[in-house]
């Protein structure tokens, strides 16, 4: 069971039972299953494990059949496998009928089943799993029916559910149509699917089993009583399928695409080795194209670097020009300030003078200016006149001349 049961026990063995993890079967229900018939029969297990014992014929393999159809397709199941009974003896319809026993018509020397439950009726097989040492519940049922006049196998639907479901609580009081317990299932929140893989796909989540070969090795090992190749079970119950021709192939296909790419790989090392010195002088040429390219973007740059740069000495000089403008206008402005102060004070020496005989003072200073004038004249008609006696020779006498600046 441990390939079906997710957890692993690691517990005291003298501890307390319902700590245990893991999902266990903790109660099995049946209705109009086999010759259990017309009301539901439960097997409580408390999920431990159980001996089921009884005569024979008493529904010892009825109740392992029923567990079996919850967890694996029927069209997979050896019915009735554990009482060591043929594979066509017992299936799903006969279970679902009530098949008991086999009538032989005298008349036209065929046999045929005879069961306990008319067509219309319906079956239920409900298993309740617990993980006590997480607190979970997952319930797994199937409910089948024949129809009037239906051959072949029963009709049949699939439900998982994460909490305890009851056969007489939800899967009872529906009046026969079953659309209305679909209905009545969906709406209490339980998964309801048409076709075992999906259900199987439910199940195995709910209960942790990790891959769907668990289920096939505990059909295998559910009721078997004996092993003839321990060996050849094991390969074809524990194992997944192996296809080894297919692998083989792939493997000697992809050796071949190994071998290729390995070849490739040399070619193309030989190729860059071949091709070194160019990527060598590639790397130089582009490394120089990228050198002249930053010069000529140097160069360029330089016309406005320089204009910057004048732009920028010519703003500092207009800014020191407008600074002595400044400076002079302000000059400017104290001078004629200054001149007009002098203007009104020579206004107002002029008026003073003229008070006290300036109008004589004036004419003496003309006079000596004109006086000046004439001195500096005969001094030069003098200077003028020595000049040709001594180009003459004569030596200068008479009477003596006066002084400069002398009168007559």
């Amino acid at each position: 069971m441990e390939g079906l049961f997710s957890a692993v026990e690691l517990h005291d063995p003298a501890a307390d039972d319902d700590a245990r993890a893991g999902f266990r079967l903790e109660r099995l229900e049946v209705l109009n299953w086999g010759t259990f018939d017309q009301r539901v029969w439960a097997f409580d297990l408390d999920g431990r494990n159980a001996l089921l014992t009884g005569d024979i014929g008493s529904g010892k393999s009825t109740i392992v059949d029923a567990v079996t159809t919850l967890l694996v397709p029927s069209h997979r199941i050896s019915y009735n496998k554990a009482a060591g009974a043929g594979a066509r003896e017992r299936s799903l319809r006969s279970y679902v009928a009530g098949h008991y026993k086999s009538e032989r018509d005298e008349a036209t020397g065929t046999t045929r089943h005879v069961g306990l439950r008319e067509r219309g009726t319906y079956s239920v097989v409900l298993g309740r799993f617990s993980n006590r040492g997480f607190d979970q519940e997952v319930t797994l049922a199937q409910v089948f029916w024949l129809a009037q006049g239906q051959a072949g196998q029963p009709d049949r639907f699939f439900v998982t559910a994460d909490r305890p479901l009851t056969i007489t609580e939800d899967f009872a009081g529906f009046g026969g149509d079953v659309a209305a317990l679909r209905r009545r299932l969906r709406e209490s929140g339980a998964q309801v699917r048409d076709h075992f893989p999906e259900y199987g796909r439910d199940f195995r989540r709910l209960l942790g089993i990790p891959s769907e070969q668990a289920m096939d090795l505990f059909h295998q090992t559910v009721s078997m009583k004996s092993v003839g190749d321990l060996g050849e079970f094991v390969r074809e119950h524990m194992l997944e399928p192996f296809d080894a021709d297919r692998w083989t192939d792939r493997l000697v296909a992809h050796f071949d695409d190994l071998t290729s790419a390995h070849d490739a790989v040399v070619r193309a090392t030989a190729q860059i080795e071949r091709l070194a010195p160019l990527l060598a002088d590639c790397d130089a040429h582009d490394a120089l194209g990228e050198r002249a390219a930053a010069l000529v973007a140097r160069r360029d740059a330089l016309r406005a670097f320089t204009a910057s740069r004048r732009v920028a000495d010519l703003d500092g000089l207009i800014g020191a020009l407008d600074e002595r403008v400044a400076d002079g206008e302000a000059r400017r402005r104290r001078v004629g300030d200054e001149l007009g102060v002098l203007a009104a004070e020579r206004q107002r020496l002029e008026l003073e003078r003229a008070g006290h005989g300036g109008d004589r003072l004036a004419a003496i200073e003309g006079e000596v200016a004109r006086r000046e004038v004439e001195r500096a004249a005969r001094e030069r008609r003098v200077a003028q006149l020595a000049g040709y006696a001594a180009a003459a020779g004569l030596k200068q006498g008479g009477p003596e001349a006066p002084a400069p600046g002398a009168g007559p």
